[in-house]
């Protein structure tokens, strides 16, 4: 394994976050390294979101114990714009609709500075989206055209660590190939003078994982990290014995 890939990127430590009156997560503990992809699953309602949505900085999601680290800044200070700028991303499973600001406009702007016009062209193709370009962000899209929006955004982005909150969901099957093509087309991309880009991916299904490459998979289960092992195993099991069981097998215990 070499050095940059044994760097942590991530660190949750003994994480408590509350919603409202009601803790959702309840002392989670996760490494993501340079270059790793880490996928999440676990039943509607274990805290998922919840995890992804207080690594982003979303309001309403108060840490009442421990900690985030992302590149060994700690996170807790930091604005969503902040965050993102340090090099994170997210692809939201509901992303909003933005009146008035072009798709078009908004890669240019996750892109930063320099000329736009031959990546705006690559994405146009590999993510079909000729039809979408030059339209308001979201406003009427099917969910289909969300997921390719959202990953034309992320490419140009070109995160260090991207979140990815069930990326199958709402989305047909040509669809799904299409989005899990641009997410390992993402995640795999070389950095100068690093590794590949790290991920975390949130499913309650795994198709996404027919198309995405993943290393390492958790099961979170009652706003905890039950266990974990390899993605797929994972959901062999998941599928044979539900969650329940799962988080209670000998071949993936912790």
């Amino acid at each position: 394994m070499s050095s940059e890939r044994s760097t942590a990127l991530l660190a949750v430590e003994d994480l408590h976050v509350t919603v409202g009156d009601n803790e959702i997560l309840r002392g989670i503990n996760l490494t993501i390294n340079e270059g790793e992809t880490h996928v999440l699953l676990g039943p509607n309602g274990g805290g998922k979101t919840t995890l992804l949505n207080t690594i982003v900085g979303l309001p309403g999601y108060r840490i009442t114990q421990g900690s985030i680290t992302f590149k060994g800044t700690d996170l807790a200070d930091l604005e969503i714009d902040a965050r993102a700028r340090l090099g994170i991303g997210v692809a939201f499973q509901r992303p909003p609709a933005v009146r008035g600001i072009k798709l078009r406009q908004l890669i240019e702007v996750a892109a930063g500075e320099g000329e736009h016009e031959e990546l705006l062209a690559d994405l146009i193709g590999d993510l079909t989206l000729s039809k979408m370009i030059d339209r308001d962000v979201n406003m009427g899209f099917s969910g289909g055209e969300m997921k390719r929006s959202e990953m034309a955004q992320l490419i140009a982005q070109a995160p260090e660590l991207t979140l990815f909150d069930e990326p199958e969901s709402g989305v047909d099957l040509d669809n799904i190939a299409v989005v899990g093509k641009a997410m390992n087309r993402l995640l795999k991309a070389e950095r100068v003078g690093k590794g590949t880009r790290s991920g975390l991916i949130v499913t309650h299904t795994g198709h996404i994982l027919e198309y995405v490459n993943a290393d390492i998979g958790h099961v979170l289960y009652n706003g905890k990290l039950a266990c974990r092992g390899n993605p797929l195993d994972l959901i062999g099991e998941i599928g044979k014995h539900g969650y329940d069981k799962c988080v209670e097998c000998a071949i993936c215990q912790m």
